[in-house]
């Protein structure tokens, strides 16, 4: 089994459940797991993570993976929102990950609201990690198309298409499919009502 793994997708296709109920399992058969997460990240809690389907599970929170050293007993590491996260963060679970027997299982986003990949993510497909692509359907109503990008809307309801590459919170946030974020966000092609 590989020891380094990037479970990667769009909003809402059940990432931090999936880590959640991954640890629930180590657990149960004796493995130790650490679940930590990013501090930026207290959309729904400060010291957990949150599934929206109503798990969480306790998290240790982190500004930065530098002072951070996993417990001696520990076999599974897991992280929520990597890609806030940097690029000598991932440099250091790849370090931990060939140095000692634990298997790092981080969990996020690929690409921010603009297409472009977060620098962890990044830097997680340059060393090598186990890519696992988790999916889910587009948020625009009547498309069953598999959903790969993000629309950010500001309080008006228009699309925002500059800015901070992080904002925390999905409340304007819709997952797209490729098709529906080069109409809405580019401007180009046509999608039929039902996303035929």
């Amino acid at each position: 089994m590989a020891n380094l793994h990037f479970h990667y997708g769009t909003m809402g296709c059940s990432k931090s459940a999936q880590l959640i109920i991954n640890a629930y399992n180590q657990n149960k058969n004796g493995n130790k797991t650490e679940i930590i997460k990013p501090k930026i990240d207290n959309r729904f809690s400060a010291n957990s993570v949150d599934s929206r389907i109503g798990i969480s599970a306790n998290a240790t929170v982190l500004a930065n993976l530098d002072n951070w050293t996993p417990a001696p007993d520990t076999r599974m590491v897991l992280i929520d929102e990597i890609q806030f996260f940097s690029p000598t963060d991932i440099d250091k679970l790849v370090h931990i990950a060939d140095s000692r027997p634990i298997i790092i299982m981080c969990y996020g986003l690929m690409v921010d609201s603009n297409e472009k990949i977060f620098p962890a993510s990044c830097r997680l497909i340059e060393v090598g990690a186990k890519l696992h692509r988790m999916e889910s359907t587009c948020q625009i109503p009547g498309c069953m198309h598999l959903a790969t990008h993000h629309l950010r809307y500001d309080a008006n309801g228009n699309v925002v298409r500059a800015g901070e590459q992080i904002a925390v919170g999905d409340s304007n946030y819709k997952s797209v499919c490729r098709q529906h974020f080069n109409m809405l966000y580019h401007g180009v092609g046509r999608r039929e009502q039902g996303g035929r």
